[in-house]
């Protein structure tokens, strides 16, 4: 079989994995395919033919066409993923991937974090007897109160929550569970939106979706989007993702001295590395802060 009969492969195994988006899936298959592209422009149609030197000659050619890094890493990572796959099923003896650097990343390509009080007012903006305004202002604590990510939330059943003792139960990346505490304001939130649930005739127990959005089916990430940008934008914010939220929730715990393998297990983070970017730029607010107010710090001037 070829490489590209062997993504093909690939891109079935991937989409047979819990904890992968369509986002991810969809990334996959491109990134694959110009992998494909480049090695046949080569003439390397084998898998034998894949080596480090031809993976990195991919890499410099993406970096040569002026992609930002973050599109090189996520290409870089659909690569490894695919070469592990090989590895796997005994197609390649050895991960010729292993050891290949991606580009750094630096901090300023993190997502900000959004200040604490701009948070608040987006979360406290106000929640009427509407349901869908219930709907929407739970969506905002889950992913502020709890550091979900979107298709975490999405993906939430009744029967992943305990109300009373305030735990959610969260199907992961990579098939892996975490629990994840919330919020008073959330568990308050839960309750009002199950009783509007059941008002309805609706089942709020089990595997029946915790939130859902036209013809009762389950809510889209797309709509989540929609609802965050909505909000942000009726406080007077712009460029505020899901992300910025879940983003927030990591970099307030830590300001506040919360220890960061806690939060690496509340984020659901592999490596403790990933979460440490949070870190720094909560490192990089506290020396903003100092340079601005402390008296003897140069007088306001940040560097």
């Amino acid at each position: 079989m070829n490489i590209s009969g062997h993504i093909d492969e690939f891109m079935l195994y991937i989409r047979s994995l819990r904890g992968r988006s369509n986002n991810t899936v969809v990334n996959y298959a491109v990134d694959l395919a110009q992998f494909a592209d480049y090695l046949d422009v080569l003439g390397l149609d084998s898998p034998g033919d894949l080596d480090m030197s031809s993976l990195r000659g991919f890499l410099r050619e993406l970096s040569g066409y002026g992609l930002e890094r973050t599109t090189v890493a996520r290409k870089l990572s659909a690569m490894r993923g695919f070469i592990k796959f090989l590895v796997r099923q005994g197609v390649l003896a050895n991960d010729v991937s292993a050891g290949i650097r991606g580009p750094r990343i630096s901090v300023k390509g993190v997502v900000r974090a959004i200040a604490y009080e701009d948070v608040m007012r987006m979360l406290e903006d106000g929640v009427s007897g509407n349901k869908k305004e219930l709907r929407d202002a739970l969506i905002l604590e889950l992913l502020y109160g709890s550091g979900l990510r979107v298709n975490e939330l999405t993906s939430l059943n009744w029967g992943n929550i305990d109300i009373p003792e305030r735990m959610l139960r969260v199907d992961g990346k990579g098939e892996k569970i975490r629990i994840v505490p919330m919020g008073r304001t959330t568990q308050g939130l839960l309750l009002r939106w199950r009783s509007a649930e059941l008002a309805q005739g609706r089942t709020a127990c089990g595997d029946e979706p915790l939130l859902r959005g036209v013809g009762a089916l389950r809510l889209t990430d797309r709509t989540v989007h929609r609802v965050v940008t909505a909000a942000a934008a009726r406080v007077g914010l712009t460029g505020v993702s899901p992300h910025a939220l879940r983003h927030s929730f990591a970099t307030h715990m830590l300001e506040r001295g919360a220890p960061l393998r806690v939060v690496q297990e509340l984020l659901g983070h592999e490596s403790l590395a990933t979460t440490q970017r949070y870190l720094a730029v909560t490192t990089e607010h506290m020396k903003r802060s100092y340079m601005e107010t402390h008296p003897r710090s140069g007088f306001g001037e940040v560097n």
